[in-house]
This record gives structure tokens, C-alpha cells and sequence, in this order.
């Protein structure tokens, strides 16, 4: 039997702990000069998802899009298939329970982000990962290496800490706390 998502995710993750953000068009020319081996790929429509995703994976990159961000597409679980299947993506990353749990469905790599705001949404964190069962999650901001160790303790799969990683002493505190791995739109952080 062949390794799991999230075994291979959690690999995936440990081989290459600096994923590249890509929001817009110069991060994409950008990333496609790197040595980044994982793009989270944070913008597209429907009419060029494809075209963004086939130029990423041309140069070698593992490419897991933001559902949530993507113009002309509704929140519905259609959106990861399309993705999937139209654009080839190798994963997803979704705000959405459903979402993140229809990607585990299809067998594409499913990251669940969350938006560290408060106590109450760190409480609720733990159980919504059981809810959409991910092969990961990124917490934002992951400029938080406390709050890293208390969420790397309460669930079972890879954290990746997004947003606000801003330099080198942002990424090793992470890492240093518990995070598989840090994303960040900051080309400087991507040449680490």
C-alpha cells in the first residue's frame, strides 16, 4: 500500500520547510527564478487558473491553490474538482472545512488555513481540523512561535505557519517552536 497524502505532504513539507506565497504576477515570475520546490498559489480566475498552474508545474513546482481566493468560483466543493481535474493542481488550501475535506476525497494534498485571531479561535481549531480531516494546516500569522507550540501540540498533522514570516529570525523561530514548515510572499525569506 502506498504512502498516504499526508505522509507524503509531511515529506514533502520536511524536504522543502520554505513554501513560496504567490499573490500576484511578479511573485509568479519570481518563484518561477527560485529554487522553491512548493508554491501556494494565492490568486487566479477561472479562465487562467490553468495557465498559471501548467506554467508552476513546468518549472518542477508542487502547486496547492488557495479555493478561497479565486475569482469567478463559489465557495462550493465543484471548485476543488475543477482545480483538480481542469487546472491539475496538486492541492488545495481552504478557510473551509468542506473544501478541505472534499481535496482529501479526491486524494490532493488538503491544507486547512486558519486565522489565529483570538482565544476563541484557537480553541476552535483542534476540532474543525478532526472535522475536515487535512493533511496539514497553516496557521496565519505564523509570526507566533507560542501559539506554534500550543497548536503543534494539540493536533496530529503538519503545521505550516503563513503570514507575517518576514525574515530569517521569523522562519528559525517557527521551525524552532514546532512548524513543519513557513509560507511567505517575501522573495528574501525564499532565498533562505
Amino acid at each position: 500500500m502506498g504512502r498516504s497524502m499526508r505522509e507524503e505532504l509531511s515529506r514533502l513539507l520536511e524536504d522543502h520547510p520554505v513554501v513560496a506565497t504567490v499573490k500576484d504576477d511578479d511573485d509568479l515570475r519570481a518563484v518561477l527564478r527560485s529554487d522553491r520546490a512548493v508554491v501556494f498559489l494565492l490568486y487566479g480566475t477561472l479562465m487562467n487558473l490553468p495557465d498559471l498552474v501548467a506554467r508552476l508545474k513546468a518549472h518542477g513546482k508542487t502547486v496547492l491553490v488557495n479555493v478561497d481566493l479565486l475569482e469567478g468560483f463559489g465557495g462550493k466543493e465543484v471548485v476543488v474538482r475543477y482545480v483538480r481535474e481542469r487546472a491539475g493542481a496538486d492541492g488545495v488550501l481552504s478557510a473551509k472545512a468542506h473544501l478541505v475535506r472534499a481535496a482529501r476525497e479526491l486524494g490532493i494534498f488538503a491544507v486547512h488555513r486558519f486565522f489565529l485571531i483570538d482565544s476563541l479561535s484557537y480553541r476552535k481549531l483542534a476540532g474543525q481540523v478532526r472535522q475536515s480531516r487535512a493533511d496539514a494546516v497553516e496557521i496565519l500569522p505564523g509570526c507566533m512561535p507560542r501559539v506554534i507550540g500550543w497548536v503543534v501540540a494539540d493536533i496530529d498533522v503538519p503545521l505550516i505557519a503563513g503570514g507575517l514570516v518576514c525574515d530569517r529570525e521569523d522562519v528559525f523561530a517557527a521551525l524552532g517552536a514546532g512548524a513543519a514548515a513557513v509560507a511567505s510572499s517575501n522573495h528574501a525569506v525564499w532565498e533562505m
